[in-house]
């Protein structure tokens, strides 16, 4: 807790104090066993302090837990004896600070390099042997055997040497902290690796020197190939250096052998082992196996090859020639005062011109990475079956099917399935797959299973009764012919093509059954009709005559079915007007009202007399069986002639037929599949209408095609738990929140307009009794709510309790119900015990803790979230919740704080405590979010842990299958076995927003082909947030499921993948199971959440666990490791940083007057390489390197027209200025949080309704990250369109992708701002601006209320830099005073003198600017009050000063309007320059005099670029078009749906 405390809320430098992991290995070394037990509290590593020494006292308080805890005093109490803390006094003085354990997070770029060295020594090796290659014009590789070719090559082994030197002494020098507690052996091996690395870096060069020999010898040798060769003593040197690398790459082909070495106990394998790392209990035995390895190897050879290739034709030797001209030219006039007019070869262009390719070079590999993810990504996905079914057409097309892969898949074998080997199995599955499939075939529990997961869609409300009716599979009759019944949303359209086809059939029967047969579909619809006509008629018709005429009539039907001679026996040109009546009859019977009787009866004879009189042709033959009656007489017609009574008629009070029928039954069922099945036609095609439900179809049917493990009985199953952790989000809206009508916009009118299907199923569903409370909780199963989680984790006990019921339960017994089988006066009794048995199962099997740590405060300050919680937990009576508890008692008449954890379940709508475990101290000192996750699982049982978030939602189909994903736990070998697997997330929140859109896109092509293509073949994927599954037991005996320790683990999922890795777990990705994910939908929460993942990554680079799988990585996985994680956002700093680069070395070619001289001396544009590296740079602002993956997924999932066409919406809608916005977001942060530290969490907030953003509040946003420096750019723009002396062509060729990007991070919030045109809001936010801008700052004054506070606050991270941060931030200020520099020389009043008094007496413009602010300051704050006009005049005389200054200037030293330009183009980035580095000495200068001027011009900074930003967003505004065509770039979705979306987002 001490330490806890020394970070100062995540501000200190890491070094100065220590974090999880420094005590955990401290504990897990032999130094751990000189604490003692009882522990001796005056070990050095209870010492806290760093800088002094302290009292007896104060170190007992240091070396106990957190003060207040009367847990921790306790236990201090009873267990240090009063000797032990005698021997303290004695030995205070002599203890100090232990300092970090085994690794020190310094914050410093070179952690890249030392992390991933030998990418790093890869790069610059391949760009040394390039250069060389293109220097010496290699026209065929057979020159690299050349002598003077092959030596200058050679020279790579000395720049290797002096690379490892390097990485040697980072080790070193980021390893000092540690020496307290390293271990000599670790340091011999540090002083002896420095000592060769220095040796091989000396020794080399002198060989190499010494070298020269070799052509002479290579030229007496006979001009063969062999006679080429002529070993020279660097040769045999560079032999010798290159020993240890040959071992390695033998050991690398043959993997086994190096886990052993690592894992062995063997004295031999320790000393190697020694040698290759630093002693760990982590990071030994991570080799994967020889398959995978080929694998991932293969992948990276074929990307290197490509790179380096494109790299020489495109960067390096379009620029030799050039340099060489450059070189050759030489310059002596130059247009500024050149300090260095000596050098020889132009260096300063050389550097100018080859820099911003260099840093390319180094970049690209990041592109090729994403263009070989997307094709081999994509590659994968078709293997694994993914997007076989995308649509409903394919759905219908296939449904036939699914019945066997669902069997197949989800339903536990009857028997145990016997192990076979490879060949076996391979056979069963692809060759004799036919066999057995009776058993697979049956539907019974797949249509059982189904109709659950359509009912679950109708409890959601995705779809009408109408469509639940048509989408159901019949569970009440018996099957017949041994036809399936399939949902009529299938068969309902192919009754009425048969019909058709029937009635103008020309063929014979045989052929008309043929072609019926083979669609299965079309033969269905034809037998439903025909056993649901013979089972509602057995019903309907009571008469004895009655009964008889449709027996026959039927018996004659069938058999001409089986003499094939339907066709020959009836005439069926009048069967569609049969089947009319029987569907006006149908429609009688499904009203089943009392009045139509008499209708039914005479539709009952129209039937009769169209069948005997007008279809049947022999009718003869029928009447002649059942005319043996008296009542019935047949004319010379062969028709009825009816007397007393007319069939169907009622005689007396006696009926012919029962009617009404029965209000419920199955009887109920059958007639309402009748009248269904002959009066849907074509709307059948359109079910569901829901785009969600079909969404959901189409992934489930996809699934089942997938390759999964068979499904075990849930008795076998592995249990697992659900862990969610909650903080203050919402647990569902508030009838306040859901009716709240500022600026006419609710939440509950948003929604109903966005899902207005669901609004009206939702109202169908309930009727005339929808609640209140029914309302919020519609409304909160859409939003990012934590009660749409809990619906969505609890189908998991739904589909368990199914899933127990099928397994003990027959085919055959399934159509009697649960209690089918049971006898009749037990019904209730098992019923209620079956109900038990399979609640016992599914909790069993099952658990779900929510983790709500303010909770227990919520309830004690009557929250309303606290309820909301105990109602959900009412509602789902298996729900747990767990919380923190801090209570304060009296002990000793002190109080001291009592922490507890405590699990709770609702009994009668209160909260009951089940258990509760006292904690030593505030379990919440790191993070918060890791630490309320980590002390709930205590809580969880069963193998099995998944973590989701509470923005996550989860589908009954996709809860089925968490019994398969469990079993990829045991499916693989014992030494492969999975300890985390990754799931699928759908992103349900794109359809909210055209940015909604671009987020979900971007997040659903890393959570599918980004995912699936590091889990294989790169074996690198990681713990990336929820909801993946963990090996619960794997986990909790190695540190949790998350770290948790303050600023460093900010991203703390992703440790967790870390550190399953480094203890040789495996993690797998899974796509046959999908769960749902909500998503920011608005700029500045997307903006928000970039910069926390940007903050975490940057922590992460400095980590000592990416620098562990950094180096015990092979190098190709080490590749993959480095490329998909930190090295994505380094490559995202280099790119713009390049541009600026770029345009720094060409203000440096125009101000100097190089580029002039080179145009005409040496002809030099090096226009090609230029335009590659700026087409890679366009590469990543238009989003390709998320946009490939994206495209390619959704043309997996949705077809590739699909994709294309939404890839061009995306484009026209703008995403290339969000993709190059979201850029600069995790350049700006990546770079400054490594650099200055500042890391923090940021919350986003889920709120579902889009709103306007202040500009005051887009200022604050974005005002360093993008507004800065955009208006950077755009000097730099200006300045070289002023003075270069090329052609236009060529200028708009090389700075039109920088210009977009600079205008792209000035405008895109207020471009992507809802209602950032409205006029209206424009006023508003201007008068909220000054305001903001005027406001008094100070303590307690927030951000948000004053500029002074904002500004004090966006600078406080400088505050906190180590002093190397502070000068390198110095150093980089200094481009500033270049503007300076160059720009005074170039002044007409300058009069071309080149004196470097010119810039000198430039300084004295900037010292009078200062000397005046600091006047008008000290008038203001002295005069202003009392003394108004002596103030007045004081700032009239100032204002003469200057006006006559620049009129003596005109007149005298003939300064023009242009000069003026060119000095605000000069002296505002030299003043800018001056203000960050003041920030930088702030603490030494603060409580100076000059301190209040540099506040003041600050301030007129702001205000300028906030003005300057103000001006063109108002013109527009003014323009109402511009409005319009905003609101429907931003809600193009919202717009196909005819919403009118302005009133929802006028308002905040």
């Amino acid at each position: 807790m001490k330490e806890a405390l020394k970070n100062k809320n995540g501000v200190s430098d890491h070094s100065t104090w220590r974090n999880y992991d420094d005590l955990n290995e401290f504990f897990w070394s032999a130094d751990c066993f000189k604490l003692g037990w009882p522990m001796r509290l005056n070990n050095d590593f209870f010492f806290t302090s760093t800088k002094n020494k302290m009292s007896h006292e104060t170190k007992i308080q240091n070396s106990q837990l957190p003060r207040g805890s009367s847990s921790a005093q306790n236990i201090v109490d009873s267990e240090v004896p009063d000797q032990s803390q005698q021997q303290t006094i004695s030995v205070t003085s002599q203890q100090r600070w232990l300092g970090k354990t085994n690794f020190v997070e310094v914050r410093s770029f070179w952690h890249i390099f030392r992390s991933f060295d030998r990418l790093w020594t890869l790069l610059v090796l391949g760009l040394q042997i390039l250069i060389i290659i293109a220097w010496h014009g290699l026209e065929s590789p057979l020159q690299l055997l050349d002598p003077i070719f092959f030596e200058d090559i050679l020279s790579i082994f000395i720049t290797n040497a002096v690379l490892r030197v390097l990485q040697v002494v980072l080790d070193i020098l980021f390893s000092w902290r540690t020496r307290g507690t390293m271990r000599s052996s670790q340091k011999l091996r540090f002083v002896i690796k420095l000592s060769l690395a220095v040796t091989w870096a000396i020794i080399l060069p002198i060989f190499y020197s010494s070298s020269q020999n070799y052509k002479a010898c290579s030229a007496r040798r006979p001009k063969n190939f062999l006679g080429m060769f002529c070993l020279s003593k660097y040769m045999v040197a560079v032999a010798f250096y290159l020993t240890g690398n040959v071992i390695g790459m033998a050991l690398f082909f043959v993997p086994a052998v190096s886990s052993y070495i690592e894992t062995s106990t063997w004295r031999i394998c320790n000393i190697l082992s020694w040698w290759c790392q630093a002693p760990s209990y982590v990071g030994r035995g991570m080799h994967e196996g020889q398959v995978p390895l080929l694998k991932y190897t293969s992948f990276w050879t074929v990307l290197l090859s490509s790179k380096f290739i494109f790299s020489y034709y495109f960067e390096i030797k379009p620029l030799v020639e050039p340099t060489k001209e450059i070189m050759r030219v030489n310059v002596n006039i130059y247009e500024w005062h050149e300090f260095f007019p000596q050098v020889k070869s132009n260096a300063g262009a050389i550097l100018a011109v080859w820099a911003p390719i260099i840093l390319v070079y180094f970049m690209d590999t990041q592109i090729w990475y994403s263009v070989f993810c997307t094709i081999f990504g994509g590659m994968c996905g078709i293997v694994h079956h993914l997007g076989e079914i995308r649509t409903m057409g394919m759905v219908r097309s296939r449904f036939c099917t699914l019945p066997e892969v669902f069997n197949a898949c989800l339903v536990p074998r009857s028997s145990p399935k016997e192990k076979k080997g490879i060949l076996p199995s391979f056979l069963e599955k692809k060759i004799f797959k036919d066999l057995g499939k009776s058993e697979r075939h049956d539907p019974t529990k797949f249509a059982l299973v189904w109709n659950q997961i359509i009912n679950s869609f109708r409890s959601e409300d995705l779809i009408s009764n109408r469509e639940m009716d048509l989408m159901t599979m019949p569970m009440s009759l018996e099957y017949r012919s041994g036809s399936i019944r399939w949902p009529l949303f299938l068969v309902a359209k192919k009754f009425s093509t048969a019909v058709d086809m029937a009635a103008n059939f020309t063929g014979n029967s045989a052929q008309l059954f043929q072609r019926i047969k083979k669609d299965n579909y079309m033969f269905c619809a034809i037998n439903d009709f025909y056993e649901l006509t013979k089972s509602i008629f057995r019903f309907l018709v009571i008469g004895d005559v009655e009964k008889r005429v449709i027996a026959v009539i039927f018996a004659e039907i069938k058999k001409s079915i089986q003499n094939s001679s339907l066709l020959v026996d009836f005439k069926m040109d009048h069967l569609p007007l049969l089947v009319d009546k029987f569907e006006r009859l149908a429609e009688i019977l499904y009203s089943n009202k009392q009045g139509l009787q008499y209708e039914v009866t005479i539709l009952l004879q129209d039937i009769i007399d169209t069948l005997i009189q007008d279809m049947l042709v022999d009718a003869q033959s029928v009447l002649d069986q059942i005319n043996y009656s008296e009542t019935l007489i047949s004319d010379n017609d062969g028709a009825f002639d009816y007397y007393k009574p007319e069939l169907f008629a009622s005689i007396s009070s006696i009926s012919k037929i029962r009617f009404p029928f029965p209000a419920s039954g199955p009887l109920k069922e059958q007639v309402k599949r009748l009248y269904l099945l002959l009066n849907t036609k074509e709307k059948a095609a359109e079910v569901p209408s829901n785009s969600e439900a079909r969404r959901r179809i189409s992934f489930f049917a996809t699934s089942l095609f997938m390759d999964m493990p068979a499904a075990p009985k849930v008795r076998s199953m592995l249990s697992f738990s659900i862990v969610t952790p909650y903080f203050m989000e919402e647990v569902k809206f508030s009838d306040e929140e859901l009716h709240s009508d500022q600026d006419e916009a609710s939440i509950l009118s948003y929604m109903q307009k966005i899902y207005p299907d669901e609004w009206t199923n939702f109202l169908e569903r309930l009727g005339t009794n929808v609640k209140s409370e029914d309302i919020r909780y519609w409304a909160s199963f859409r939003g990012q709510t934590l009660s749409r989680t809990v619906r969505g984790m609890m189908y998991y006990r739904k589909a368990l309790r199914l899933q127990a019921f099928l397994d003990r339960t027959n085919d055959q017994e399934l159509y009697k119900g649960p209690v089918g089988t049971e006898r009749e006066q037990n019904k209730r009794n098992i019923h209620q015990s079956l109900s038990t048995e399979l609640d016992a199962l599914a909790d069993m099997k099952f658990s779900y803790v929510i983790s709500c740590q303010k909770f227990g405060e919520q309830k004690s300050n009557g929250d309303a979230h606290a309820q909301d919680i105990i109602d959900l937990m009412a509602r789902y009576p298996a729900l747990r919740v767990a919380y923190i508890e801090e209570k304060e008692i009296i002990v000793d008449n002190m109080p001291h704080k009592v922490y507890s954890s405590v699990l709770i379940k609702a009994e009668n709508n209160l909260d009951q405590e089940i258990y509760r475990i006292k904690l030593p101290g505030p379990p919440i000192i790191g993070e918060g979010k890791p630490e309320n996750q980590n002390h709930a699982i205590i809580f969880t049982r069963g193998e099995a842990l998944q973590t989701i978030d509470m923005n996550q939602d989860n589908y009954l189909e996709e809860a089925y299958k968490m019994r398969n994903v469990l079993q990829e736990f045991v499916r693989h070998p014992r030494d492969q076995t999975p300890t985390i697997l990754g799931l699928r997330e759908h992103i349900f929140t794109g359809s909210v927003s055209s940015l909604a859109g671009f987020m979900s896109y971007q997040e659903t092509s890393f959570v599918t082909i980004g995912q699936r293509f590091l889990a294989d073949p790169l074996r690198v994927r990681f713990h990336y947030g929820h909801p993946d599954i963990f090996d619960r037991m794997f986990h909790l005996t190695r540190g949790g499921i998350s770290k948790a320790s303050k600023t460093i683990n900010l991203s703390e999922d992703v440790f967790a993948g870390y550190n399953s890795i480094l203890r040789r777990g495996h993690i797998t990705y899974n796509e046959y199971i999908q769960v749902g994910k909500g998503r920011d939908v608005g700029l500045n929460q997307i903006s928000k959440f970039e910069a926390k993942v940007a903050n975490g990554n940057s922590e992460q680079t400095l980590s000592r666990d990416i620098y562990r799988l950094a180096r015990r990585f092979d190098f190709f996985r080490m590749l993959s490791c480095y490329f998909t994680t930190v090295g994505f956002y380094f490559n995202s700093l280099i790119s713009v940083v390049g541009v600026y680069v770029f345009l720094y070395g060409q203000l440096y070619l125009v101000l100097s007057g190089l580029q002039s001289a080179l145009l005409i001396k040496a002809h030099h544009q090096n226009m090609k390489s230029l335009e590659t590296a700026l087409a890679s740079q366009s590469f990543l602002q238009l989003g390709l390197l998320t946009g490939l993956p994206m495209v390619m997924e959704l043309g997996l999932e949705k077809g590739f027209r699909a994709a294309l066409s939404d890839f061009i919406l995306m484009q026209l809608q703008v995403a290339s200025v969000f993709f190059t916005f979201s850029l600069g977001t995790k350049a700006h942060y990546y770079g400054r949080t490594i650099l200055h530290g500042g890391a923090k969490y940021r919350p986003t907030g889920r709120k579902f309704v889009v709103f306007h953003a202040s500009f005051t509040e887009n200022y604050q946003l974005y005002s360093r990250s993008h507004f800065v420096k955009a208006f950077e750019l755009i000097f730099l723009l200006i300045i070289y369109h002023l003075f270069r002396k090329s052609d236009g062509k060529f200028h708009v060729m090389v700075t039109y992708s920088t210009w977009f990007m600079a205008m792209t991070w000035l405008f895109a919030p207020f471009l992507f701002n809802p209602a950032g045109f409205a006029w209206h809001k424009i006023v508003d936010d201007w008068s909220d601006w000054n305001r903001w801008m005027m406001n008094q700052g100070g303590i307690g004054v927030q951000p948000e209320k004053s500029w002074e506070s904002w500004w004090n606050a966006e600078n406080a991270h400088l505050r906190y830099s180590v002093l190397s941060s502070r000068i390198i931030e110095v150093l980089l200020c200094l481009r500033f005073f270049v503007y300076q520099y160059g720009l005074v020389y170039h002044l007409k009043i300058s009069h071309d003198n080149k004196n470097f008094l010119v810039y000198l007496l430039s300084w004295v413009v900037i010292i009078s600017i200062v000397g005046l602010v600091k006047l008008v300051n000290c008038a203001s704050r002295q005069l202003s009050s009392k003394h108004q006009l002596i103030f007045r005049f004081i700032k009239l005389l100032t204002f003469l000063a200057v006006v006559t200054s620049f009129i003596l200037l005109s007149c005298l030293c003939k300064l023009s309007i242009m000069d003026l330009i060119v000095c605000c183009l000069a002296f505002i980035p030299t003043g800018w320059g001056l203000l960050l580095i003041v920030q930088v000495l702030r603490p030494k200068i603060e409580y100076y005099a000059i301190w209040e001027p540099i506040q003041v011009i600050a301030h007129a900074y702001d205000y300028g670029m906030g003005t300057l930003l103000f001006f063109p967003i108002a013109v527009l505004a003014w323009m109402p078009i511009i409005s319009a065509i905003q609101t429907r770039v931003l809600f193009n979705r919202a717009f196909s749906r005819q919403l009118q979306i302005q009133p929802f987002i006028i308002g905040k």
